[in-house]
Parts: structure tokens; sequence; C-alpha cells
């Protein structure tokens, strides 16, 4: 990959090459991680979607290529809500080494009942949170074999108001879904800035990076058909929200940074720059909640419990 100047400030709109990198994608289907695909198939490198939906990832692949002339683009059939299939998802990679993961895929629910994946666990925490800290554990070794992987990890503006209850992890006791939602993405974000924690202590060059999309509406997304479709009556009417937030495609951006930039360091976090709801890329200031490095840690044994598995400890 090309350096980026320090004398010239970074432009969403011409990324460095990535030639002969791989990235993959969770949740590159649709949404933000789609927006992730797409324009990091524009620099050369293999994006491989992670995706349970064949149909879907297939669709999404056929959007880039249409978008990105000579884009290569795999699909793996992905399933982060089924832990004990993840490792050997992740057999069915077809490399050498993997350059950097997303985590992006998620589950957000609105409205009751509560639901569980089939492992037992709440889906959304699950989901997001559980199933990638399952995946970092069986892509380690893909990881380690480049020579400056990231592990990516997409959080929610939904989380700076939440706090985990690690004696509740799973909302058993009290269950509210937009508030469960913000807690699984709040135990993302912790665990990346915990994850690079320990991985300069271990003295890996394996980098995790913390990146959120800000306010992202799909009302204020671009049509890429048949992904997603955006109504003109539906732009219009979503327009004056685009002084605050911003469409998909934008909030893909600090994602697609934190991948690319050369001068991104592990730990940080990353965001829009206006208001960190919408705007180019920036670096911002991590929050007290989320760099609690004692919440952190016992969060870690308590995924490690509820997996099996520990990331770093290859079991």
């Amino acid at each position: 990959m090309s350096s980026v100047s320090q004398s010239r400030p970074w432009d969403v709109h011409r990324l460095p090459s990535a030639e002969g990198r791989t990235f993959l994608v969770t949740g590159g289907n649709a949404g933000i991680g789609y927006f992730v695909a797409e324009q990091l198939a524009g620099t050369g490198a293999v994006v491989v979607l992670g995706s349970r939906d064949p149909a879907k990832a297939d669709a999404a692949a056929a959007t880039i290529r249409m978008r990105v002339p000579g884009a290569r683009v795999q699909h793996l059939r992905l399933d982060l809500a089924d832990l004990p299939s993840l490792e050997a998802a992740v057999g069915e990679l077809d490399v050498d080494r993997l350059d950097a993961v997303v985590h992006n895929a998620g589950v957000a629910l609105d409205d009751p009942p509560r639901l569980e994946t089939g492992d037992g666990h709440e889906l959304m925490f699950g989901t997001n949170h559980l199933g990638h800290f399952a995946l970092t554990r069986w892509l380690a070794p893909l990881l380690s074999a480049a020579p400056a992987a990231r592990v990516v990890t997409v959080g929610s503006f939904a989380a700076r108001s939440e706090r985990l209850d690690l004696d509740d992890p799973q909302s058993r006791r009290d269950y509210r879904p937009k508030r469960t939602y913000g807690r699984s993405k709040l135990a993302q974000m912790s665990f990346g800035f915990e994850l690079d924690r320990r991985l300069r202590a271990a003295g890996s060059t394996v980098l995790s990076v913390v990146a959120h999309p800000g306010g992202a509406l799909d009302s204020l997304t671009p049509s890429r058909p048949p992904v997603h479709v955006a109504g003109p009556g539906a732009r219009l009417r979503a327009a004056p929200a685009g002084l605050l937030v911003q469409g998909k495609d934008a909030g893909a951006w600090p994602v697609v940074r934190a991948v690319l930039d050369p001068e991104v360091a592990g730990g940080q976090l990353w965001g829009p720059r206006v208001f960190g709801l919408r705007g180019a890329p920036r670096r911002e200031p991590v929050p007290a909640h989320m760099a609690d490095r004692a919440v952190a840690a016992r969060l870690w044994a308590v995924s490690s419990a509820l997996t099996g598995v520990d990331p770093l400890l290859g079991r």
C-alpha cells in the first residue's frame, strides 16, 4: 500500500492502493459493511464479504463489480450467531494471510421479545460481541501471518450513553432492546481497545482499532440496487437531517481509514469530524468508560467463558 504523506490530508475519494492485500468485512453484504467493502474494493485489494446469506452476498458482490471495474470480491459464509461454526468457516478462507478484518456485522432489535442464538446467548450480545470475539481467535493465525494486519471494530454512537452490566451481560433480568443493543456495541468497542493492549503486551505486529459511523441513515444513503434502493421521496424528506447526520456511504469513511491509513495506530478511535455524527473521518478521544481497563479485563474473562475461546491464547 502506498504511503500517505503527512502533508496531504486524507481524501475519502482518493484512497491509497492496497493491491496484493486481503480484507474480510463481516456483514459486507448490506448497510455500512457494503459501503466499506465497495470502497476497499476500489483500492485493488481482495475483499471478502462475510455473510450468512449467499444470495445477498452474491447480489452485493455483483453490485460492487458493476461500480468498481476489476473489483476482486469473494464470499465467505459466516454466521456470527453460531459460535461452533466459526472455526470451520474460517477454514474455508483460501488465503495464507489476512491483512485486516472489519468486525462490522450486527443485529439491532427495536422491540421485545428477547431473542437468543442457537447457543443460548442473547441475540444482539451474542452476535455483535461474542461472535466477533470468537471469530478473532480463529482468524489470529492468518492475521499474524500478515506483516501489519489490523482488526477494525465498528462501534456505535449508541455506546456512549451505556454502561456494561457484567453481572447480567445477556440482559436476562432486565431486557430493553435499545439499551441491550447499545451495550452490545459498547462491549465490542471495549474489546477492541483491550485487544490492542494485549497485542502490544504480546509484542504482536497486529493492531486493533475502533471506528464508528456517526449518524448514518438509510434515507440519506445513495442507491445501490438491489442492495439498497433509496426512493426520491424518502431522500427529500430526510434532506434536513443531512445537516446533522449522513448516509451509510459516508458512515463507512472512518472504518475505511482505520483499515488503510498508515498513520493510524492501535488503540485509537476514529469517527466523523462534525460532532462525531457526520463528515470526514478524524481521530477521537476514547471515552473514559470505554478505556476502563478493569471493566475490559472482566469483559474479556466473561466473553472467554461464554465462548470457550481466548483470542490470544489459541484455545
